[in-house]
């Protein structure tokens, strides 16, 4: 069966292409920019890329036409509160209009619990794309789910945030709203059964775990698991705005994103008609084995895939090609070179650079330069990197987006996320001649952007210097 994948490039999406491949689909995977799409290189041999953006007019000229099924997995594309809502309608109706125009049979859709009367501004977005969807053309399948709970996961790591930082929890209100987790493995379970089963054709289902949880349970659960002490006492007196920034200071969130959750976790998740189970043969296990499944993933540096990675993740929603060429018109550079002896070893102290390992020097500093980066309402430092040793296009790195990353060319390229009076590179290479170059670019805005560089530059020389010795020498 030849089938359209989108949104592959996201956290659920990267986890159902190689089991769709496994099973013997052939696979087109919809992506923006092509360089994002990070997979093995034996899955990617399997597949037909087409780079494609949902935003804009539909151009059916080289669209393919022979497609069985489609899987529709696009979410907020933008991390702007205010109109992530209208861009997700627009890319939903320029997908129909792609689908109509091919054979499609199936269009499967993965949504959100929305049972509630009164519904956050997410879930309405969801629910009024699964209306968008619905075609006389082709059968609708839409699978609802709540908190998705996995290695990687933004409520997973949410959690795993707030549970490992704090040893005594003043909580929101919002902590007592019920859920049901379900794990991500029975996510990609369902997604992959429901396609061409006839019973689930032009249906809507709610797919969730056993279990009816408050997030505070949800909480105490993973302490527990986790074998921490933790006590957690709940106020509400802490307004859903505190709320969003006690969330952005202590998780990996933006503080636009964190506003999102914290308007959709007043609001319950709870499935009414999960009738799937019984029609898929599906058990799906309790949330206390979810939670284990996730650390043997981390444990084992196997993390598949990450929210984090996702664009949803900046605090700047910007396209990666964008930026893939460096500027030199109108830039200041600090530009740094070392004779090395053994390029494999650097090349690994590159890999590896960010996360709980930090910057080789002065790391204490730029502990300083994340905590006023979130200050002023950027990513700071918190996002970490999804592996300890593997650097991706496209991946998260503490406050950096990786543009480019080829340990065959020994080139890193990283694009700064923090909030800036400008734009900034961090770009690595080693040369023919073994000697390793270290570039730091900006490109400031305005009269601004030029005092920042200058305030900046005693600290830039004292950082890069020594961060490039250490980088050569450990």
């Amino acid at each position: 069966m030849r089938i359209l994948l989108t949104g592959v490039t996201g956290y659920v999406g990267k986890r159902l292409l190689p089991v769709l491949i496994e099973k013997g689909h052939e696979i087109i995977c919809c992506v923006r920019e092509k360089t994002r799409l990070t997979i093995h290189k034996k899955l990617l041999a399997q597949v037909e890329i087409i780079e494609i953006d949902f935003l804009n007019t539909p151009n059916l000229e080289n669209f393919p036409k022979d497609i069985d099924a489609a899987y529709y997995l696009i979410h907020s594309m933008t991390t702007s509160s205010e109109k992530f809502d209208l861009l997700e309608s627009m890319a939903a109706r320029n997908f129909k209009a792609f689908m109509e125009a091919t054979s499609v049979k199936q269009v499967i859709y993965l949504s959100g619990i929305s049972n509630k009367n009164e519904l956050s501004k997410h879930l309405t977005s969801r629910k009024k794309v699964e209306g968008i969807l619905k075609s006389d053309n082709y059968a609708l399948t839409v699978l609802r789910a709540g908190v998705i709970v996995g290695s990687g996961s933004a409520s997973f790591e949410m959690i795993r945030d707030i549970v490992e930082k704090l040893p005594i929890l003043i909580t929101p209100k919002w902590v007592l709203t019920k859920a049901q987790p379900i794990a991500i493995r029975d996510i990609i379970t369902y997604l992959r059964r429901v396609l061409f089963h006839e019973q689930c054709l032009d249906r809507i289902f709610d797919i969730g775990g056993p279990e009816i949880l408050t997030y505070k349970e949800m909480m105490l659960q993973y302490a527990k698991i986790r074998k921490l002490k933790r006590s957690l006492y709940t106020t509400p007196l802490i307004s859903p705005k505190i709320s969003s920034y006690w969330l952005f200071f202590i998780t990996s969130v933006s503080y636009q994103l964190a506003k999102s959750l914290v308007e959709s976790m007043k609001t319950e998740v709870i499935c009414e008609n999960n009738d799937l189970e019984e029609i898929l043969q599906v058990k799906p296990i309790t949330y206390e084995r979810a939670i284990k499944n996730a650390f043997i993933k981390i444990k084992q540096n196997l993390v598949l895939s990450s929210w984090k990675d996702s664009i949803i993740s900046s605090s700047l929603g910007l396209s990666l090609s964008d930026f893939i060429e460096v500027p030199n018109f109108g830039c200041y550079k600090n530009e740094k070179h070392i004779k090395i002896t053994d390029p494999s070893k650097v090349i690994l102290n590159i890999w590896t650079i960010g996360g709980n390992k930090g910057y080789y020097f002065a790391n204490w500093l730029w502990k300083v330069r994340g905590f006023f980066d979130m200050l002023f309402g950027g990513v700071g430092l918190i996002r970490g990197r999804t592996s300890p040793r593997e650097i991706h296009p496209g991946d998260a790195l503490d406050f950096w987006r990786v543009l480019y990353a080829s340990r065959e060319k020994k080139r890193l390229l990283l694009f700064a996320e923090m909030k800036l009076p400008g734009e900034a590179w961090l770009e690595f290479k080693i040369d023919d001649n073994n000697v390793l170059h270290q570039n730091a670019t900006f490109r400031p805005k305005g009269i601004w952007g030029r005092l920042y560089w200058v305030f900046t530059m005693p600290f830039h020389y004292f950082v890069f210097n020594g961060m490039i010795k250490n980088i050569a020498k450990k």
